[in-house]
């Protein structure tokens, strides 16, 4: 029994980035045989996208855009390869957003992280992602299949019914959300149920703070790992453990490619920094070309001591858009991110909101290593040109603002 689910997780990453590159082009062909991305890439040849420079010159279409391109071209904004007739199944999200699942095995490539956890052919799974229009609980059984795990259909909800199921089937892994599990545990103390047969769990779709992850640990949970998918995407990385220790950061999938941008914009951030994830996913139904995902995380240098020897991000550390409502007008990060652009003098720059709210006051916050009062005229001017309203600047030692992704920061009171 292999520790890895196939060869590719431990390649080195200059094989990885080799063959990656190396099918640049034909995902970029086959993207733009979808009326929506032959709109989005117009102009773009294919052949020409065969290295990373290539590929951050493309635009980024963002979660928060599919709801405007789906409602021009039901149901999946001309994004999709396949007939709409030929998929697998068709999913709903408030919105409404809508997400395609082809009809290839593991689909979702949710096998990585199940097969990371230890799970294997005959374990039994107590699926508790939703069943009701979204797409976890089908990432689950679409790799359980692949994997030969049988499955617990328990969905989310009748708490005790969780219960019964666990403590007469005796499942060896619990998927769904944290804050369920936790509620699980807390009905079998109530009801003096066994079900320490339950030692492993794969968590995702909301926060796990690691309080929580010590609480489910002590209360029998032996391995509890997080994953990070999205209904678009899938699974795009996922914590594992040696020895029974969590390894740093998450483990990129092997199907796509990652970047890290600032919030705003298309522009890469440097190694290390915080920035909003851009996935471009090798999916044959659904590719997804520089996908901004709207979640801020940042590359994690080195590899894991799993032995997994793709990308690392440090997981999910909030989200990208800080747009902000200052006088009754949005400002929005990609504004800051073009008065920046005005200046080459700025290194980089933070939009701080301060005051209460209906007397708002912004100031531009600016790394630079040539601070003069001319220089600081001129961008109070962009600033006001660019968002229409009046804001103050101040120059900052190089270094000193958060490696945190913000670009504005809402410090406003609201009591």
């Amino acid at each position: 029994m292999t520790d890895y689910l196939d060869a590719l997780e431990t390649r080195s990453p200059q094989s990885r980035e080799s063959a990656l590159m190396e099918r640049l082009p034909a995902l970029i062909a086959l993207a733009q045989t979808a009326p929506g991305w032959a709109t989005i890439l117009q102009g773009v040849t294919a052949g020409d996208i065969c290295r990373r420079s290539a590929l951050a010159q493309l635009p980024v279409t963002r979660k928060s855009d599919l709801k405007d391109l789906q409602r021009g071209h039901l149901p999946f904004g001309g994004l999709t390869a396949t007939d709409t007739r030929k998929l697998g199944r068709i999913f709903m999200s408030p919105g409404p957003i809508f997400d395609p699942e082809g009809r290839s095995p593991d689909w979702w490539r949710f096998a990585r992280p199940m097969h990371a956890i230890g799970l294997r052919h005959g374990d039994l799974i107590q699926n508790c992602f939703s069943y009701h229009f979204t797409p976890a609980a089908f990432m689950v059984e679409s790799a359980a299949a692949r994997l030969g795990c049988a499955v617990i259909p328990a969905g989310i909800g009748q708490t005790e019914m969780q219960v019964q199921a666990m403590a007469e089937l005796r499942p060896d892994a619990y998927i769904g959300t944290p804050s369920f599990l936790k509620i699980i545990i807390e009905k079998a103390l109530e009801m003096g149920a066994d079900i320490s047969s339950v030692q492993k769990a794969i968590v995702g779709a909301e926060a796990l703070p690691p309080s929580l992850r010590k609480w489910l640990q002590d209360h029998g949970v032996a391995t509890v790992l997080q994953i990070y998918a999205t209904a678009d995407i899938g699974n795009i990385a996922y914590e594992t453990s040696t020895d029974g220790q969590l390894n740093p950061g998450m483990v990129l999938d092997e199907e796509l490619i990652l970047e890290i941008v600032r919030p705003g914009t298309g522009d890469l951030v440097s190694e290390g920094e915080v920035g909003e994830v851009v996935i471009t996913s090798f999916n044959q139904d659904y590719p997804l070309i520089r996908f901004g995902t709207g979640d801020m995380s940042a590359v994690l240098p080195g590899i894991s001591p799993c032995g997994r020897t793709n990308q690392r991000i440090k997981g999910w550390m909030g989200r990208a858009d800080q747009t902000t409502k200052v006088k009754g007008m949005f400002v929005h990060p990609s504004q800051v991110a073009e008065v920046v652009k005005r200046h080459p003098q700025i290194q980089k720059a933070r939009l701080v909101v301060t005051g209460e709210m209906a007397n708002d006051t912004m100031c531009l916050h600016c790394e630079t290593d040539a601070p003069d009062d001319t220089l600081k005229a001129l961008i109070i001017t962009s600033l006001r040109d660019i968002t229409k309203l009046r804001g103050d600047a101040v120059f900052v030692a190089t270094g000193s603002l958060p490696n945190d992704g913000k670009v504005i920061d809402d410090a406003r009171k609201y009591e």
